[in-house]
């Protein structure tokens, strides 16, 4: 199972800490969603002993600005994520099959000052279900609400993960779980997320899946940066000759 995590400078901690956390708590792997961080990937995985993704994610005011960032990102970066947040970024991500994941849907994206920054209006509907499914685009089951928001906000924001389980389960759409960690501190194991996943309606096998799936995506676009990859199926090498 893989976690996608926030580095420095677009989060708290750096890629080392959070990749170093990360493998303590029993995780293979880690995506780094950033913008600006770059760190040595190779060096990385070396010494936290656990698979580091170079993942870029993309926060735009809207989809028009998304689409040229997102063109630029897709032959750089093993996992292209764009924030959603609005009806517009959402649309936009899941109807693109250059995009591996759709964040945090509901909330945007937030401000230093902890305000609400882009987005935070935007909803997931049958039709944007069926889309990400159409496209291969995983939407994101962002736990960090449940685990660092307090009130009403909290509660919605439950309600609205209910909903979305079940819009994707009727719907087979593709999905992946984080916690949406912006420090070290942040990073919470698999089991304490799938036991979170069980309390609160959306079952811990399931919860499970989404950190999986963040590896096997991880897997696939790195088979599809090789060299030998061509399209879906057809790949360069060398064939054996009938006798």
């Amino acid at each position: 199972m893989y976690e996608a995590v926030h580095a420095h400078p677009d989060g708290e901690s750096t890629a080392s800490r959070l990749a170093l956390t990360a493998e303590r708590h029993g995780y293979a792997g880690v995506v780094v969603r950033a913008d600006d961080a770059d760190p040595d990937y190779e060096t990385l995985r070396e010494a936290a002993n656990v698979d580091v993704a170079d993942g870029v994610e993309i926060v735009a005011p809207d989809p028009q600005h998304a689409s040229g960032a997102v063109g630029n990102a897709r032959p750089k970066h093993e996992v292209v994520i764009v924030a959603g947040g609005t009806d517009g970024l959402n649309r936009f991500a899941v109807e693109q099959a250059r995009v591996d994941v759709l964040a945090r849907p509901f909330e945007g994206t937030r401000d230093d000052d902890g305000t609400d920054g882009i987005g935070g209006d935007g909803d997931v509907n049958h039709v944007l279900a069926k889309a990400a499914r159409d496209n291969d685009v995983r939407i994101e089951v962002n736990l960090a609400p449940v685990l660092r928001d307090r009130g009403g906000g909290r509660v919605r924001h439950l309600d609205k993960l209910r909903r979305l389980k079940r819009l994707l389960d009727h719907y087979d759409a593709p999905y992946v779980v984080s916690a949406n960690a912006e420090s070290h501190l942040q990073v919470r194991a698999p089991r304490e997320l799938a036991a979170l996943g069980e309390e609160i309606g959306l079952g811990a096998e399931w919860t499970r899946d989404g950190l999986t799936e963040w590896e096997r995506l991880v897997e696939h676009n790195r088979t599809r940066l090789s060299e030998s990859f061509i399209t879906p199926g057809v790949e360069r090498g060398r064939y054996e000759e009938d006798d």
